[in-house]
């Protein structure tokens, strides 16, 4: 992935555009980077609807390629492949909601149950069972995992996503420069860690397994499926609980992070 080489290797392009903007420079930079788009699409691709053609999520991918290198600061410290790709998939998913892509009926199918997870856990202060979900929801057992099989597609979140909703700040306005020195940065980043560990551990050990080989090991779910013996539909159930459970545990402590 050309992720793991820095930008630093092209700091005189970067020069040339920032400092002089030169267009050669710019295209030289979108060039470079352009296999970025191409491995966020793949990643992104996984699940979603056969409709959603791997060429539309390219074409917004590029643009974000293209918003990331208009508007990234090389001298910032940060590496310019893991904020292009926040941006790349964030033009991707806006493009996704743009068509319309998930029907309101799946959504708030997605919204019951995050909120399940989060009373329910909050009430055992454990982490619950599939029973004990669709018991809540009074649906069946099946009807509860055809409700996280049809709302699989729905627990892709964009970087610009508002934290809370009634707010206008994102999780891209989280990102910081790793030299500046921000002692309330540093709190929040202390209690955000410990928050995400703890709902992590409130996870299943299947959902736990798979929430670390996507998002750490980046595997992509069929190659999940294969390292776990189980069926890229049932690794697609596995991570979309994973993600409800997470949410429902962290909305709880939104206030406590961003606004302590």
């Amino acid at each position: 992935m050309i992720g793991q080489k820095s930008h630093l290797a092209n700091i005189d392009v970067w020069e040339q555009w920032r400092e002089e903007r030169i267009l050669e420079a710019k295209q030289a930079l979108i060039e470079t980077y352009l296999p970025l788009v191409e491995y966020v699409s793949n990643r992104l691709s996984i699940g979603l609807p056969k409709n959603v053609l791997k060429e539309d999520l390219s074409s917004c991918g590029v643009m974000g390629l293209i918003d990331a290198i208009e508007k990234f600061d090389y001298q910032r410290g940060l590496q310019f492949e893991t904020y292009a790709s926040w941006r790349i998939r964030g033009a991707m998913i806006d493009g996704l909601r743009q068509g319309d892509w998930v029907p309101r009926s799946v959504r708030e199918k997605a919204k019951r149950i995050e909120d399940a997870y989060q009373k329910l856990e909050q009430q055992y202060l454990r982490s619950v069972t599939d029973a004990e979900i669709s018991a809540y929801l009074q649906v069946s057992e099946g009807e509860f995992q055809q409700m996280v099989q049809d709302i699989a597609v729905t627990t892709v979140c964009s970087i610009d996503d508002p934290i809370r909703e009634e707010d206008s700040e994102t999780r891209l306005s989280l990102l910081i420069d790793e030299k500046a020195k921000n002692p309330e940065s540093k709190v929040n980043e202390f209690y955000l860690k410990d928050t995400l560990a703890q709902a992590i551990e409130r996870l299943t050990e299947k959902e736990r397994t798979v929430v670390s080989l996507f998002y750490y090991e980046e595997l992509s779910l069929s190659e999940i499926a294969e390292v776990m013996s189980l069926s890229p539909s049932r690794i697609s159930q596995l991570h979309s609980k994973a993600i409800l459970r997470l949410k429902g545990h962290l909305s709880r402590l939104k206030t406590q992070l961003f606004y302590n």
